[in-house]
């Protein structure tokens, strides 16, 4: 069975708009006030009709699995999506990666300007939490404030914003990373916010300990097969296709998985990944069949 089969394909689409009605209802609506104007197109410029909405399909089709598939999933889902695109937002920055294109279209900070994009990752970011912490996710507190402390955790000094800061250093170090260094980096950056994603939707549907404990184990091998399937991309992709700058990582003298391993190393890798995931889902049978075609899907897609 590949990624091609209409259950996933359908069900990939079905969280992107779900997610897409989701965000229209939580961003902020341009009203004409100077400053604050700029700040809600910026914002719904990085959000809105964009990306494949990976992330808020874990959060949705995990839900699922444990019988959540309530509004509290959604708006977990619509989370992940405005932390995620707050992250975007700055990783694109001249003092980050200084991308002018993401999805297709130019990035914030080239469609407005740094300061505007600044404040719009900023608004994003706080945005996540409000709705998390909203009583309209959960009616309980405790399950709000799970959610709040593990994206908290996840995109922090110990997660993404921690990876963000060794990928900078990695690119003024006299040498290149090692592979341990490369897997640590890749799993705060990348994967911290990609395992979340998929616990959330456990979290609100209060699954069981073990159950939380196998959703994070899917999505840790997810998530480095998604960041390895990136790499190859870099490597072999087309800007038409990715949507994106190539080959910025081999100018600034990161090191990636791909410089570790090899192409076929790499492939070989994900391969092994992809495997695990599903080994990670197989108890659920059936009904986790879905997102282990997501595993998949990781690592076969071109964009």
């Amino acid at each position: 069975m590949t990624v091609s089969e209409p259950s996933f394909a359908r069900a990939l689409a079905e969280a992107a708009a779900r997610t897409e009605r989701m965000l229209e209802a939580c961003l902020p609506v341009p009203d004409g006030t100077p400053g604050e104007a700029e700040l809600a197109a910026a914002m719904r410029y990085a959000v809105l009709g964009g990306g494949k909405r990976l992330r808020a399909f874990l959060a949705l089709e995990v839900a699922r699995l444990f019988g959540a598939d309530g509004a509290g999933a959604g708006r977990a889902a619509a989370a992940v999506e405005c932390l995620h695109a707050y992250s975007l937002i700055h990783d694109d920055l001249p003092c980050m990666d200084d991308d002018d294109l993401r999805r297709g279209k130019p990035t914030v900070h080239r469609a407005w300007d740094e300061a505007t994009a600044v404040l719009a990752g900023d608004a994003l970011q706080t945005l996540a939490f409000e709705i998390l912490a909203d009583a309209a996710t959960h009616p309980d507190p405790a399950v709000r404030a799970r959610l709040v402390l593990r994206l908290a955790q996840a995109s922090g000094h110990a997660g993404m914003v921690g990876g963000q800061a060794i990928d900078l250093a990695a690119g003024k170090a006299a040498g290149p990373l090692g592979a341990a260094q490369v897997k640590r980096l890749q799993a705060l950056k990348t994967g911290a916010l990609i395992e979340f994603a998929a616990e959330a939707g456990a979290i609100v549907a209060q699954a069981a300990d073990a159950d939380l404990s196998a959703i994070r184990a899917y999505a840790r091998a997810l998530g480095e097969a998604f960041q390895i399937a990136d790499d190859l991309l870099d490597l072999t992709g087309s800007e038409a296709e990715v949507g994106k700058r190539l080959r910025k990582d081999a100018g600034a003298g990161k090191a990636t998985f791909v410089d570790i391993l090899g192409p076929g190393g790499a492939r070989a890798r994900a391969a092994e990944l992809v495997a695990e995931a599903e080994a990670r889902l197989a108890p659920y049978g059936p009904a986790a069949e879905v997102l282990i075609q997501a595993a998949r899907f990781v690592v076969e897609r071109r964009s």
